[in-house]
């Protein structure tokens, strides 16, 4: 693994590799790869510690064999529990912003701007339901003149909720806003660069200084006027927007992203202003997640403090985008990151206030109780890209009479828990597995559920309910019961569960040479009690920690045993066990598992789940399951959508649109459409997607193959029909299954 170390004062440095070199250029430290990059310029990573002194700035690779080098240095405050990231305060109007504040919650209108009281009204619902900030989208002059009614109008009515203008591709709109809002967003990928197109450009050392120089002339005035007024300023950065620029030396990456805010930071140092925030939003959690660490991390080398706008764009509706939301937020969050944010989703904006203060409440809660676990030191985990630790599947044994190689799946896992009463109506149970039926038997499907727990295993002589329990064993079905169970009321081939109590004092010795063993773990257990885990051949680990713990962290317990197992190359799969307790409202159990599973899964720790929550049903179980893998970009088992959340840019109604396209292809797994109220963040925010709805003009539908326009000005009647058939022409589309 390549490192070097840069003293602040460095004059200029050769890494330990011939290829690497580091060279020192407008103020910070470029470092380059000779051998990897394409393009005339090389350099590629843009890193610097600015503080005066002795500090010494230390570069690693991400990962074995990675081309992308990052800061040793920290990316949160603490790895082994829940601190909040120290920040400066930003005022935005009234309202403090910064880590000695509450997490504040804010929301986008969605009305057409120009519309002032329709605007009105909408900021006074969102203000009412607890929205500590509003976004407004401001695209030209007329809506810019519209602002100054839209903000008397609210003071005169008593509502001081603090306004943002949202900016895009107008510096002179911006300049005329900054008179009357609270804040200004600017998105550096299009304020001044033209939106990306896609072209492989490369760039002089001269070009690329000119296209700076160019920024900092466009962008000087507004910082300028931001200072007289006393306004503040979001540098938001999207993954779908990056200029031809950012894009030819770092590609559509974190990286990217990153840089291309820095840019705008050091114009706003340079002129002394420091009322700013940063954001770093993707559609997809993973690189939302490593682009705001690589941030954190850089300007921890920097010696900055500026607080951080949290949200995953484009998330959706439902719970697929609190779900998205939940995974990219909450994993932030349980490291400390965050002081401000949005779940934007595709509903009604003061929709998106409930779930905003039920994440931010788990994250103030976390930071306040300081949730973690004792100190250990990390070796294993990848912080700034994803490289997934798969554990070992399950393979078949000598003798062994049923296929235990389906009892986990490659590429992720939904474990359900089973109650007895369940197993009187085995048609009813296999239908809630998600089992295809065939004559009444049970066969696995694309989203059938991969094992069972089942605490109590029916009575010996109970011969219906163990059937049911055969048939599924039969289509390799796992079937997961305690110990205790399976001593007094055995059952052929079933998976047995035990905790390290169990091992320790050989109990599980008395069960028939070759049963399956699943472990159930905490996490937080001293190492030597984990060091029976060497001398066991177990199935699968079950890492569960109570619900009700209050100063024990589930993300960093689980990390803590991860890195017990890479240290001792223990492969065994790991499935995170979140038990809820009774009454648990739908979105905090959709919050919780999100955060608390999906905060590992990003980061390629764990191989599936299991939710339990007794009093809500098992298909709402089922399906929040496979969103969460789906939502890490696991296990995908239907369509993947990217729906932005509408605002007043929006061309079309997003929310009756976004429901008729999904009730006609929502059944085709492996295939990502995006549905876009406009343009304004870039095809590249489609890039996940294979196929994109974009309003391009009102009225008028394109569509996309990728980011590439393939058909142009659609009527709107006509456009989901298109949608269909262009699915169709790229062999792409199968035709709903019938009922059974």
């Amino acid at each position: 693994m390549a490192t070097g170390a840069v003293p602040a004062s460095f004059t200029g440095l050769k890494g330990r590799d011939s290829c690497l070199g580091f060279g020192k250029s407008m103020g910070f430290v470029r470092v380059c790869d000779m051998k990897r990059m394409k393009t005339r310029r090389t350099r590629v990573s843009v890193i610097r510690n600015s503080n005066p002194g002795p500090d010494v700035a230390e570069f690693q690779a991400a990962s074995e064999g990675s081309p992308l080098l990052v800061p040793r240095q920290k990316y949160c405050e603490s790895l082994h529990k829940t601190v909040r990231r120290k920040t400066r305060t930003v005022m935005v109007g009234n309202v403090p912003l910064g880590s000695e504040h509450p997490i504040r919650i804010q929301t986008m209108t969605t009305t057409d701007t120009k519309n002032i009281a329709a605007t009105v009204e909408q900021v006074m619902k969102i203000a009412d339901k607890g929205a500590d900030i509003v976004r407004i989208t401001v695209q030209g002059r007329k809506e810019a003149d519209a602002c100054f009614e839209i903000k008397n109008t609210l003071v005169q009515k008593n509502y001081n909720i603090p306004l943002v203008a949202d900016i895009h591709f107008a510096p002179s709109v911006a300049l005329r806003v900054a008179e009357c809002f609270d804040k200004i967003r600017v998105n550096p990928g299009n304020f001044a660069d033209r939106r990306a197109q896609f072209e492989q450009l490369e760039y002089t050392e001269e070009e690329y200084q000119k296209e700076l120089q160019h920024i900092e002339e466009v962008f000087t005035p507004l910082v300028e006027k931001c200072k007289k007024y006393g306004r503040a300023m979001r540098i938001g950065t999207n993954h779908g927007s990056l200029s031809d620029r950012i894009m030819s030396y770092y590609g559509d990456s974190p990286r990217g992203m990153v840089e291309s805010a820095f840019e705008f930071a050091r114009l706003c140092r340079k002129l002394d202003f420091h009322n700013f925030v940063f954001s770093m939003k993707a559609s997809n959690p993973v690189v939302m997640v490593q682009a705001y660490r690589l941030l954190v991390a850089e300007m921890y080398v920097h010696g900055w403090d500026y607080p951080l706008h949290l949200g995953v764009t484009e998330a959706g509706e439902g719970e697929d985008g609190r779900m998205k939301s939940a995974i990219g937020i909450g994993t932030l969050l349980q490291d400390g990151l965050g002081d401000t944010i949005r779940v934007s989703l595709t509903e009604p904006p003061e929709e998106e206030i409930d779930p905003c203060r039920r994440l931010a409440n788990l994250g103030m809660r976390a930071s306040e109780l300081q949730q973690g676990v004792a100190p250990f030191k990390e070796k294993h985990r990848h912080y700034f890209d994803f490289q997934r630790r798969s554990g070992q599947l399950p393979t078949q044994k000598e003798g062994e009479e049923v296929d235990y190689r389906g009892v986990l799946h490659r590429d992720g896992s939904v474990l359900m828990s089973v109650s007895l009463d369940k197993l009187k109506a085995p048609e009813l149970l296999y239908k809630s597995l998600a089992a295809k039926l065939v004559v009444g038997m049970p066969f696995k499907d694309l989203a059938t559920v991969d094992s069972i727990l089942l605490r109590e295993l029916p009575p010996v002589d109970d011969n219906d309910a163990r059937l049911a329990l055969k048939r599924l064993i039969d289509i390799s079905m796992g079937v997961i019961t305690p110990l205790s169970e399976q001593l007094t009321k055995p059952m052929p081939n079933a998976m047995v569960l035990v905790n390290l109590k169990e091992l320790s004092t050989g109990a599980y010795k008395l069960l028939p040479e070759g049963t399956r063993l699943v472990v159930s773990i905490r996490g937080d257990e001293p190492y030597e009690d984990l060091q029976i885990l060497k001398d066991i051949d177990a199935t699968m680990l079950l890492h569960n920690l109570p619900y009700g713990e209050d100063k024990i962290s589930r993300v960093h317990a689980a990390r803590r045993l991860f890195e017990f197992l890479g240290e001792n190359a223990l492969n065994f799969p790991v499935i995170h066990h979140i038990q809820f307790p009774n009454g648990v409202h739908r979105d905090d159990l959709v919050i919780g598992a999100g955060t608390n599973a999906g905060a590992l899964l990003v980061d390629g720790l764990g191989d599936g789940v299991l939710l339990e929550a007794p009093d809500q049903d098992i298909d709402f179980l089922r399906n929040t399951s496979f969103n969460l893998l789906q939502g890490c970009r696991m296990r995908n088992t239907k369509t993947e959508y990217v729906s932005c959340p509408s605002c007043g840019r929006t061309l079309f109604d997003l929310q009756e649109i976004s429901a008729e396209i999904r009730e006609k292809t929502s059944h085709l797994p492996g295939v990502s459409i995006a549905i876009m109220g406009c343009i304004v963040n870039g095809p590249g925010e489609m890039a996940d997607a294979d196929f994109g709805y974009v309003g391009g003009a009102p009225g008028k539908i394109d569509l996309y193959v990728g980011k590439t326009v393939v058909k142009r000005a659609i009527e709107m009647e006509r456009a989901t029909d298109a949608l269909i058939q262009l699915i169709k022409d790229h062999g792409r589309w199968v035709d709903p299954p019938t009922e059974e």
